[in-house]
């Protein structure tokens, strides 16, 4: 690890030690103490009193269920992150297998998609055409993606089932990166961004130990930056290891969060509508009928 991300992973697991103290989050309703970041007051509301961040990073990984993640020592630092944020006990994949969970989290829909089939192409609306219209940005970030426009099905290690965007042709090419596009200045960063590992690092294909490494290695230095930038992390699954209760981590972290465990039952529609809100976009799809997380958000209702 590098002497910049060592060190951002020091400040990191020193909100950890801060945030062990905070109470949990029952039922959706959040404790009273507050992360010391002085970003935290400068939140501005959304649709249902949610938070504005300037950015949103959403990291999806593979195939785990939660017990496999949050307190597990295969994985410290996804661990150090459910404690140094809002870690949600009852979060679930819509679907088996992989691709129609990517798909519903993007476009409110599974689209009626019952496999991991590739490739696929669907026309409609979706968060990316969403944001855009609304003068926002949105980019997809795809390790090992080949180029950025990239149609493929496969290349090394990379998988279309696990990148939506692309199968919504009517996209322009620019929302589909590679991940090492993703900018160093995490101010260039789009307003809403979905990074997908590869399917080694994604716990797909390897085990947790190797993504939650992956994790450490290319979280940390935005955990920290995010925290002084009104900017917010979410880290999530696609589906659990093939369980009818799909039970899967969800972590959020940033400088309008307040640290602790909440209870809310949230699934993939959960979180397209929290993103949503957050920028005043219409629900779309079966995020209509979701709730937006809340009780976790300081300085607001939510």
């Amino acid at each position: 690890m590098s002497a910049r991300r060592f060190a951002a992973a020091a400040t990191v697991a020193l909100a950890v030690l801060t945030a062990c103290s905070s109470g949990s989050q029952s039922g959706g309703t959040a404790s009273s103490n507050a992360p010391s970041s002085s970003a935290a007051g400068d939140q501005t509301a959304a649709t249902g009193g949610v938070p504005t961040p300037d950015h949103v990073l959403v990291v999806i990984f593979e195939n785990e269920d939660a017990k496999n993640i949050v307190g597990s020592p295969d994985a410290p630092y996804l661990t150090s992150l459910a404690q140094a944020g809002a870690t949600f006990t009852d979060a679930h994949g819509v679907a088996h297998p992989s691709q129609p969970n990517y798909l519903a989290l993007f476009s409110g829909s599974t689209q009626g998609v019952k496999d991991d089939a590739c490739p696929l192409t669907f026309s409609g609306p979706n968060l990316a055409a969403q944001l855009q219209a609304a003068g926002k940005t949105f980019v997809g970030y795809s390790e090992d993606l080949p180029s950025a426009g990239y149609t493929g099905c496969d290349a090394g290690d990379y998988a279309r089932r696990h990148n939506p965007w692309v199968d919504f042709p009517d996209l322009p090419a620019s929302v589909n990166q590679p991940y090492s596009a993703l900018p160093a200045d995490y101010s260039s960063l789009p307003t809403v961004s979905f990074v997908v590992p590869n399917v080694c690092n994604d716990m797909h294909d390897c085990g947790v130990a190797t993504g939650d490494r992956w994790a450490r290695d290319n979280l940390a230095e935005y955990v920290t930056w995010a925290q002084q930038h009104n900017s917010l992390l979410v880290v999530t699954f696609d589906e659990d290891n093939g369980s009818s209760a799909n039970h899967i981590a969800t972590v959020l972290v940033g400088p309008m969060v307040n640290a602790g465990a909440s209870d809310q039952r949230i699934d993939h529609y959960s979180l397209l509508r929290t993103l949503e809100d957050m920028y005043g976009l219409p629900p779309l799809g079966h995020a209509a009928d979701a709730q937006p997380v809340g009780g976790i958000w300081l300085n607001s209702q939510g």
